[in-house]
């Protein structure tokens, strides 16, 4: 290569050199531009702050209204037993019916040692007691009477001097003696009507003991248990069915002592049961306890719950709210503008074109409102639209 084509080729060299610096400089401020942020509709909605409804939770169990384990009251063997578990019964339905031989017997008996104290009494068709009616007072007041005439006889025969004394003083002890039977004779009837009274309750314990041959039911209810069967022998005491009302319910409800001061008698509740999903049934406080469990530290209330349809079982679990009567404010935001997750509730706040994240809590549900206890006040705007998309400082249109 000639010294002329050397220096040729260094010229060219030297030429291309600015160029490509330019070339890479201008590559490099490409490649750290900043990427533009798409900006989000947010739809941002105002927090409101206003009364609210405070309602108390509570957890508890069903229980029926009334349930009674039935026994016998007399002895005897069962002849039957038309009722099976399910059957609803109303008060005063026959359940159990035991065999009737032993008491009717005695009941016969019972009124046949009345009868024959009455005919001693003469007491006959419901006539009252009296004792001078009674034949062996009559009798004695028949000879008293007699004696008494006798001694007025002699009584005037002595004061002529034609009787002795000794014959005067003999009828006079006559008239005594006659005198005190008469009185015996009360005393005796008196006895035998305390006789016939104690005759008289013995026909009424026979009358009943046949009556409780029929087992019947208490009050009207669904029959829980069938505990025997024809052909099995009863004692006294001995139960032979179980039977619940089970409208209404009573609701037994936990209230936790921070929150006694707030329930009373004829307060209404709202409960919901594992059993029915989604759906939620009303009751009212009739009882709340006067004193607290020491061991759990929580106040037992007692809530009446109709159940016309019987849907509600006796043993299954409520949560139940308690409405508080006085109302307190809260400050109300869209749920659609709160995310949680992980347990962890976020709003974000939208200020200008931006947005801010915020961790809040939040308190009760209203509606398609829920309240914000912490973290927000009111009058700040909060997202209610593609909230999952966002993130603070997420650029924002309306």
């Amino acid at each position: 290569m000639t010294r002329a084509d050397m220096h040729s080729l260094l010229a060219a060299l030297l030429l291309s050199a600015p160029l490509a610096s330019i070339a890479c400089g201008s590559g490099e401020m490409k490649a750290n531009d900043p990427v533009a942020t798409p900006e989000v509709a947010v739809a941002p909605v105002a927090a409101v702050e206003q009364p609210l409804a405070r309602f108390i939770r509570a957890t508890g169990t069903l229980m029926a209204e009334e349930h009674s384990e039935v026994a016998a009251e007399t002895a005897g063997r069962v002849v039957a037993a038309p009722i099976e578990r399910g059957s609803r019964v109303n008060q005063g339905d026959e359940m159990v019916r035991l065999s009737p031989t032993e008491t009717e017997a005695q009941l016969k008996e019972a009124e046949a040692n009345a009868a024959q104290i009455e005919a001693r009494l003469g007491i006959a068709g419901g006539t009252g007691f009296d004792a001078n009616a009674v034949p062996e007072v009559q009798n004695a007041r028949a000879s008293f009477e007699l004696a008494q005439g006798e001694f007025a006889r002699i009584k005037s025969l002595l004061d002529q001097r034609v009787v002795s004394q000794s014959e005067y003083d003999q009828r006079r002890t006559q008239m005594e003696a006659s005198r005190q039977q008469v009185e015996a004779a009360r005393n005796g009837a008196a006895q035998q009507y305390q006789s016939l009274q104690a005759a008289r309750a013995r026909v009424e314990l026979a009358k009943k003991a046949r009556a409780d041959t029929h087992v019947r039911a208490p009050f009207s209810g669904v029959v829980a248990e069938r505990l025997v069967s024809a052909g099995d022998y009863v004692t006294k005491g001995m139960r032979v069915a179980v039977v619940v009302r089970v409208n209404p319910l009573r609701a037994l409800l936990t209230v936790p002592e921070q929150s006694v001061s707030a329930v009373a008698a004829g307060q209404p509740i709202v409960f919901e049961v594992d059993a029915y999903p989604g759906r939620q049934f009303e009751g009212k406080v009739r009882y709340v306890s006067p004193a607290l469990q020491a061991d759990q530290r929580s106040l037992t209330v007692e809530a009446i719950v109709p159940n016309p349809g019987g849907e509600l079982k006796p043993g299954l679990f409520a949560t139940a709210r308690l409405e508080e009567s006085k109302r307190t404010p809260g400050i109300l935001v869209p749920t659609s503008a709160v995310l949680t997750t992980a347990g962890t509730s976020r709003v974000f706040v939208v200020t200008g074109n931006d947005v801010e994240e915020r961790i809040v809590t939040t308190g009760q549900t209203v509606g398609d409102l829920v309240e914000i206890t912490k973290g927000l006040k009111a009058g700040e705007r909060v997202a209610t639209r593609n909230v999952a998309q966002l993130v603070d400082g997420t650029r924002t249109t309306s």
